[in-house]
C-alpha cells in the first residue's frame, strides 16, 4: 500500500469564478510542502465524472488516505465534513475529526457536505472504500474563498491538516 495521499481539488463551475479556491489552497500548499503526495486537480464539476476519476486515480494509486477538497463559497472556515447523505442515506469518515481539527484556528467539523458534486463525491468515495473494507481513509474539506485576511490562516491549518493525516 501505498503511503501517501491523494488531495484532489474541482475546477470552477460558475461563469463569476476566477478560479477554484480549493485548487488555490492546494497549489499553495504544494509551493510551500512541496510535491510530496499525489494530486488530482480540476476535477470536473460533474455528479458522474468526478466520482469516476477520483476512485480510478484511487484505485490506481492506492493511498492510504483519500482527500476531496472543494470550494464553499458561503463559508469562512474550513469545514471538514463528517459526512455524506445521498438518497437518505448516510456515510461517515472513519477518521478521527475532533483529534484531526485540535487546535487548528480556522477549521471546523461540518456535518453537511451540501447537496451538490462535492456531496455526491464524498459520498461515492466513502461508499467505494466502504465496500472493499479497506483500511483507507477519506475526508473532505470544504475551502472558503481565499481572502489576503484569511489565506494565510487557512493554508496554515490545512498543512497540518494534512501532516496529521500523513502520520495515519
Amino acid at each position: 500500500m501505498n503511503g501517501k495521499i491523494l488531495i484532489t481539488s474541482f475546477t470552477t463551475w460558475e461563469p463569476h469564478q476566477r478560479s477554484n479556491a480549493a485548487d488555490d489552497l492546494l497549489q499553495r500548499f504544494i509551493e510551500e510542502k512541496g510535491d510530496i503526495h499525489h494530486y488530482l486537480r480540476h476535477l470536473p464539476v460533474d455528479f458522474t465524472l468526478a466520482p469516476r476519476r477520483v476512485i480510478e486515480t484511487f484505485e490506481a494509486l492506492r493511498p492510504r488516505v483519500l482527500v476531496c477538497c472543494g470550494m464553499a463559497e458561503e463559508r469562512i472556515l474550513l469545514g471538514v465534513e463528517s459526512q455524506a447523505v445521498l438518497d437518505g442515506r448516510s456515510l461517515k469518515t472513519g477518521i478521527d475529526l475532533v483529534g484531526l481539527t485540535e487546535d487548528l484556528r480556522i477549521t471546523e467539523i461540518s456535518h453537511d457536505a451540501g447537496r451538490f458534486v462535492c456531496n455526491t463525491l464524498y459520498y461515492r468515495s466513502l461508499e467505494h472504500l466502504d465496500a472493499q473494507e479497506s483500511e483507507h481513509l477519506c475526508v473532505f474539506v470544504h475551502v472558503p474563498v481565499l481572502t489576503e485576511e484569511n489565506v494565510h490562516a487557512l493554508t496554515q491549518d490545512f498543512v497540518r491538516i494534512i501532516e496529521r493525516l500523513a502520520a495515519l
